[in-house]
């Protein structure tokens, strides 16, 4: 809000030229479009995965691209009081459309007002690709064009920073695809980054594969995705949330596999950790389907097979809860990318003695239950894992229409040359009163009374209080899910629940974090 007051009264106030003509339109029309131009370096960083004002804030870029696309529209608003105070100062002003310098900024400012319409929300969540695309292009055709036009009162120098500083994000980019991808670029043989897809569901896609030694990331941290078989532009990058954890627990336990006997003897972490391995030792997404690039993969995941993927990341933040005695985790749907790996990180953390976290609150809303398979094995083998000093709470609701849990194909290691784990057991379908229906055997994770499976949706404002009111010390609340989730779970921790006055009668201290949906 500061920044927007600063421009526009720095714009609109003391009109007055040197020759003491007050409300000079020359006068203002200059100054609006000057002072637009000297913005569009700073716009540009800001719409970079990497930039310096991420590295000196430690801000990250999806947080930084809230105020590109602010500081985007309040510029494009200079340019349109410039644009129209030339029209009305140069009345008739048909004689000046044969000059090239004018039609450039024409061209510039509709290229700049298509962009901003296009990125509005709804348009960018409703078709993220056509805003892809025509973000790159309108971005492209305003630089050239706000080149040539600047050239004519010679302000060039706001203007050529950002090519700069485009292609500097992109050198960079391109020398942590190399880095991360190295097997393909001739440095090492092999295809460590072949991906697996698996359809879960007709609405979600399980991407996975194996975790290089060099790559590593930390909980609700996102990964750039470039598919050239799925994607229609060759480099084409899309973000998503990396869902499993990048844990050294096991590895000092692993044995070597000789290569005869690749396909049939599994590592100590293996045997350990059974069919959730793959959250503990590969790199794991889970891809909500929607239009487009989702959709082809959907469709590479029904036909089978391998997919080249390279990775470009991680980016993003991540928040250090291991000051905290409390944690809650609240995720829907693919949202459960971001709680599952804090919660294995938390559990880590206090079995190493990093944390003096006491509770975990684990709240998952999904629509089918069957999309409990997805991370049912992961969830008992982080129970047994948890200390008996950590409490771990979890509480599963399914909000759509009740029905028989389908047992999911499991994994095991790497998916090549698998086998069931030792300790897998067949389990029992049955369909309890109230019309839900479970998974029920000795190691379902429903037969642990730490976990909880209701109908319907969760009362995050009932839980959320019952949490505070039990919690002392500092208390953190996390969740990802859509905006309504975000909003219901920020309209729960309003005074009187999360207060001043509440810390000061023995309450805990509570901090959000929001990680939404869609795109930002």
């Amino acid at each position: 809000m500061a920044y927007i007051i600063f421009l526009y009264v720095w714009a609109f106030i003391n009109t007055t030229d040197l020759e003491g003509h007050e409300l000079d339109l020359t006068f203002w029309c200059n100054r609006a479009g000057t002072l637009a131009a000297s913005q569009f370096p700073l716009i540009t960083a800001l719409g970079t995965k990497n930039n310096l004002v991420s590295l000196v804030t430690g801000i990250s870029y999806d947080k930084l691209n809230y105020v590109h696309r602010m500081m985007a529209r309040v510029v494009l608003i200079l340019l349109w009081v410039h644009a129209g105070s030339e029209v009305v100062y140069e009345v008739p002003f048909e004689q000046y459309l044969k000059e090239p310098w004018l039609r450039c900024g024409i061209t510039a400012i509709v290229a700049l007002t298509i962009l901003c319409v296009v990125s509005l929300r709804p348009i960018r969540a409703g078709a993220y690709e056509f805003f892809f695309y025509a973000h790159f292009a309108m971005v492209l055709t305003f630089l050239i064009c706000s080149y040539f036009h600047t050239q004519y009162d010679t302000i060039t120098y706001w203007i050529y920073p950002c090519f700069v500083i485009w292609g500097l994000d992109r050198v960079l980019r391109v020398v942590r695809l190399i880095v991360f991808n190295h097997s393909y670029f001739g440095f090492r043989s092999g295809s460590t980054m072949d991906a697996t897809a698996e359809l879960l569901s007709e609405d979600f896609v399980r991407l996975r594969f194996h975790r290089p030694s060099h790559f590593h990331w930390t909980p609700g941290q996102t990964a750039y995705l470039i598919m050239p078989s799925v994607s229609r532009l060759p480099f084409e990058a899309h973000p998503f949330t990396i869902a499993s954890f990048d844990s050294n627990l096991f590895s000092a336990v692993e044995e070597e596999k000789p290569a005869q006997e690749k396909s049939n003897r599994r590592s100590l972490a293996e045997h350990a950790l059974g069919s959730s391995t793959p959250f503990w030792k590969e790199v794991v997404f889970f891809i909500n389907v929607r239009e487009g690039f989702t959709a082809r993969l959907k469709d590479a995941a029904v036909r089978g097979g391998k997919v080249k993927v390279f990775v470009d990341g991680p980016y993003g933040p991540s928040p250090d809860l291991g000051l905290y005695d409390t944690s809650v985790l609240i995720a829907g749907g693919s949202g459960v990318s971001y709680t599952l790996p804090t919660l294995l990180d938390i559990i880590e953390r206090v079995r190493d003695g990093k944390s003096n976290c006491r509770r975990v609150v684990f709240i998952w809303s999904i629509r089918d239950a069957n999309h409990i398979h997805w991370i049912d094995d992961t969830l008992i083998r982080a129970l047994q894992l948890a200390p008996p000093s950590l409490s771990v709470s979890i509480r599963i609701h399914v909000t759509g229409a009740p029905a028989t849990i389908e047992p999911l194909p499991r994994l095991y290691g790497n998916g090549e040359g698998s086998e069931p784990s030792d300790d897998d057991s067949r389990s029992e379908i049955v369909e309890l009163e109230g019309g839900k229906a479970m998974e029920k055997s000795k190691d379902s994770l429903l037969a642990i009374e730490s976990v909880k499976v209701e109908n319907g949706r969760p009362n995050l404002p009932a839980m959320l209080r019952e949490e505070v009111e039990c919690a002392t010390g500092r208390m953190s609340v996390s969740v990802c899910g859509s905006q309504a989730v975000a909003r219901s779970v920020r309209r729960s921790l309003r005074f009187p629940v999360s207060s001043p006055l509440n810390v000061l009668n023995g309450g805990p201290s509570v901090t959000l974090h929001v990680e939404s949906f869609g795109y930002a």
